[in-house]
């Protein structure tokens, strides 16, 4: 007698800190969320698993809202989430698994990435490792409102793009793009259809040449035209980033 085994895919949406990783990714000789997670997965389901995340987030770059798939031919219980939250370091949360279409993909299929950055304008001792500290120097947060609107000008965005890396393109459609101020903390909301590696650090660090009165909200425009990594200004620190929400069309 044959036995026929169907394979189940499901979604994990789940948050992290990722103060004490090299990113989500698995890397050789470095921990990354992903190989935590599919080290607590696979111990549970006593099989091999492997996950496909939403995206790659950088060394020390955090996460509230994120998503990875992965196959099985179990039946997942309604338990699986807080048994994984009992294996995984406090440091990573899970907040649900469900199931999806057999053809779904966690990278492929989002919609809509968005990123928050933060800035303390004040030294802050509790927000060392959620932060930059930039706290020497004003900014002018109306010059950087009005740069951010030159951003929905383009969709070439290889000026801000990680350089030698594998991207087939470097077109991405903005969304939304702009800086509030609470009290002496600046935050950055950024959303588009896909980011490049390292593009939402180089968009803060250029947007801080503006705040800071280095560049002009206008000189954007060369910068982006230019499509040199060497035009943009230096990357932010990857603490204050926040990968917050993937959309997709369940």
């Amino acid at each position: 007698m044959y036995r026929y085994f169907i394979t189940l895919r499901y979604f994990i949406e789940f948050s992290y800190s990722g103060k004490n990783y090299f990113g989500y990714q698995i890397q050789p000789n470095a921990i990354s969320v992903q190989e935590e997670l599919e080290k607590a997965l696979s111990t549970i389901l006593r099989e091999k698993i492997k996950t496909t995340g939403a995206g790659r987030t950088d060394t020390g770059v955090h996460a509230k809202k994120i998503y990875a798939h992965f196959d099985t031919e179990q039946v997942i219980s309604d338990q699986l989430s807080h048994r994984l939250n009992g294996f995984l370091p406090a440091d990573i949360s899970i907040k649900r698994i469900f199931e999806v279409r057999d053809n779904f993909h966690a990278r492929f299929d989002a919609t809509f990435r968005t990123y928050e950055y933060y800035i303390s304008m004040e030294k802050n001792p509790f927000t060392q490792d959620s932060a930059w500290q930039h706290w020497r120097k004003p900014l002018d947060i109306d010059k950087m409102n009005e740069a951010c609107k030159i951003l929905f000008e383009y969709e070439d965005f290889t000026s801000f793009a990680k350089l030698h890396t594998d991207n087939k393109t470097n077109l991405c459609k903005m969304y939304k793009a702009e800086w509030e101020q609470n009290g002496t903390e600046l935050k950055f909301t950024v959303s588009a259809n896909r980011f490049l590696r390292n593009m939402v650090r180089a968009i803060v660090g250029t947007m801080v040449e503006v705040g800071s009165g280095k560049i002009k909200p206008e000189d954007l425009r060369k910068v982006i035209e230019n499509k040199n990594r060497n035009s943009a200004g230096t990357s932010a620190p990857a603490q204050g980033l926040f990968l917050v929400d993937v959309g997709y069309e369940f």
